[in-house]
């Protein structure tokens, strides 16, 4: 079983005055990997940085931090290029904002970055199932992009549970809502990167949250590996 429990706070949540010193503080809490969203005020109604803010980020926390950018931008063929300069490692955009696929596969690769592929709540799994081999991680979006806050959309589940049938060895992300409240359901249908933003980032203890988020995903994990 090629997956593991990776947890992202989603850093948009934080104190944005501080973002370098909060990327450090989520890092330093247990954060596998830490969730960078990109809206451009298209593709959804927010905004809110670019690859300029990733740079600085970058500098800031060092070479370690896996960044996972959430590409919520109409044009993402854009900036990939300028993202793998910035330092960003995981390069997501949404299936919806392109017409050619395959090719921005290809280019976010040739820029030395890993692939994901997104898809919102209204669009179905079976469209993404074409090129989940040739990504390295699939998200699928438990609320609507574009907006913190939203109730869990226990709906999509059905989706991770289907990817995780069909494709095994598989990373695949939820993102929206999660957190202790939703995190055994996710789990139990195949999520292993979770991202959370106000569950981790707005609470009390962010180091205490992110080892439960992991320790019901690795249990999930291990379930699912001895009951093969």
């Amino acid at each position: 079983m090629a997956y593991s429990a990776k947890i992202g706070p989603s850093i948009l949540s934080s104190d944005l005055s501080q973002l370098g010193a909060e990327c450090k503080r989520m890092m330093e809490c247990g954060a596998d990997f830490l969730h960078l969203d990109v809206m451009d005020g298209h593709f959804v109604p927010n905004i809110t940085f670019g690859h300029p803010m990733v740079e600085c980020l970058r500098n800031a926390v060092g070479p370690i931090p896996f960044f996972d950018m959430h590409m919520m931008v109409s044009r993402p063929e854009q900036w990939v290029k300028p993202m793998a300069a910035a330092g960003a490692n995981q390069y997501t955009f949404h299936l919806e904002a392109t017409t050619n696929p395959g090719n921005l596969i290809k280019e976010i690769k040739e820029n030395g970055m890993k692939v994901g592929l997104a898809i919102k709540p209204g669009t179905t799994v079976e469209d993404l199932a074409p090129w989940a081999g040739q990504i390295d991680m699939a998200l699928v979006m438990t609320v609507e992009p574009g907006f913190g806050g939203q109730k869990f959309m226990e709906g999509m589940l059905p989706k991770v549970s289907w990817l995780r049938s069909q494709f095994p060895s598989l990373d695949i992300e939820v993102d929206g809502g999660v957190g202790p409240d939703t995190i055994h359901k996710c789990a139990e249908v195949g999520a292993n990167m979770i991202v959370s933003g106000s569950a981790v980032v707005g609470s009390d203890d962010p180091r205490s949250v992110i080892a439960l988020l992991k320790d019901v995903v690795i249990e999930a994990i291990q379930k699912r590996f001895l009951d093969r």
